[in-house]
């Protein structure tokens, strides 16, 4: 009867420290972080999906996570023995209880915060941060530049224009001068505000300062090479400032909405308007900033995946480049917000 007390007792305490503790926390981290990974790309996709179908897009955010564990055991041992040879009883008994308690709270996006994150352009600063952090300069500008010193990118919606050919030459320069190293950028602090400022590092090699030389044509900027003030504005004051038009968050994923493949009988039933890249594709460059295919059957390896009324759509996972679009995408939406990087949802697990 000892020894089987003994051996209940111990299980109880083996089950929890197994289940309950620190052991818990890669586990639970881990999984709390796919899931909410994999979710967050899902609602992503599916509000760009939303809106290539003229639809609203709702979101939803995971602002914490709680989970709570108990773990609860209990032994009863009892006996009754007399003398002279009559008869004992004896008994045992054993609770046990194990509770996992997780809350998870969630903030719509809505109000303000709506306004801020979706409608309002993302700081010029913000995407110059990210090229000089060494995202591809020529993907960043096409996907989140409206226009530069009245060099115009491609316009999707109703504002419909292919991109003029001085911007697509612009953006193809800036991208080899990034990977040349000679694109820098600073922030001072003039007059109690702080001024972001932009400058190319000369060479002597022909092909670098070429494509230097091309950029400071066509945004019709000239020496000094460090002092290019960079702003927010159709218009530069003078021919030391970068005056950039950054897209909206909203904007962007118009963008992304119009390169869906969506299925022909979509566009003759009405539920949904022919692509504009595809009415654009004798102007320009037309290839969409990420490829997301559309089917009646759920596809067996995708890097995300939804499913919209009676269409599966998805990104296919050895689609690198639309993977990487798609990341960098995702991104945007903290740098509309705030201009810095993003802030991760608060999780806290409690061990009892």
């Amino acid at each position: 009867m000892k020894c089987l007390a003994l051996w209940v007792v111990g299980t109880l305490q083996l089950c929890g420290c197994a289940s309950i503790g620190p052991s818990s926390i890669p586990r639970d981290r881990m999984s709390y972080s796919t899931v909410m990974g994999e979710s967050w790309k899902e609602q992503t996709l599916l509000n760009i999906v939303r809106l290539r179908y003229v639809d609203a897009p709702v979101f939803l955010d995971v602002s914490s996570v709680i989970s709570s564990y108990t773990l609860e055991g209990q032994v009863d041992l009892r006996g009754t023995f007399t003398g002279g040879g009559a008869p004992n009883s004896q008994s045992l008994g054993g609770y046990g209880r194990y509770t996992d308690k997780p809350t998870i709270s969630y903030t719509p996006l809505s109000g303000e915060r709506f306004s801020k994150s979706l409608l309002q352009p993302i700081p010029p600063v913000a995407v110059f941060s990210m090229i000089q952090a060494g995202y591809p300069a020529d993907f960043i500008l096409r996907a989140t530049v409206r226009g530069m010193n009245g060099r115009y990118n491609r316009a999707t919606g109703v504002n419909l224009r292919p991109a003029d050919a001085g911007f697509e030459q612009l953006a193809a320069a800036m991208r080899r001068i990034q990977q040349s190293q000679a694109l820098g950028m600073r922030i001072e602090r003039r007059e109690g505000q702080d001024v972001t400022l932009l400058f190319f590092k000369g060479s002597a090699e022909p092909g670098l300062q070429r494509d230097i030389d091309s950029v400071m044509q066509l945004l019709d900027l000239e020496p000094p090479l460090d002092e290019i003030n960079l702003t927010y504005g159709a218009v530069p004051r003078n021919r030391q400032e970068l005056a950039v038009q950054t897209r909206s968050m909203l904007e962007i994923l118009i963008e992304f909405a119009d390169g869906i493949d969506v299925p022909a009988e979509h566009i003759s039933a009405g539920r949904t308007y022919p692509g504009t890249l595809q009415r654009l594709a004798s102007a320009g460059n037309n290839t969409p900033l990420a490829a997301i295919h559309s089917g009646s059957q759920r596809p067996s390896q995708a890097y995300a995946e939804v499913r919209y009324k009676d269409t599966w759509y998805w990104i296919e996972d050895t689609d690198v480049r639309s993977k990487r679009a798609f990341s960098f995408m995702m991104m945007f939406f903290s740098l509309a917000e705030t201009g810095t990087t993003p802030q991760t949802p608060i999780i806290t697990v409690g061990a009892n």
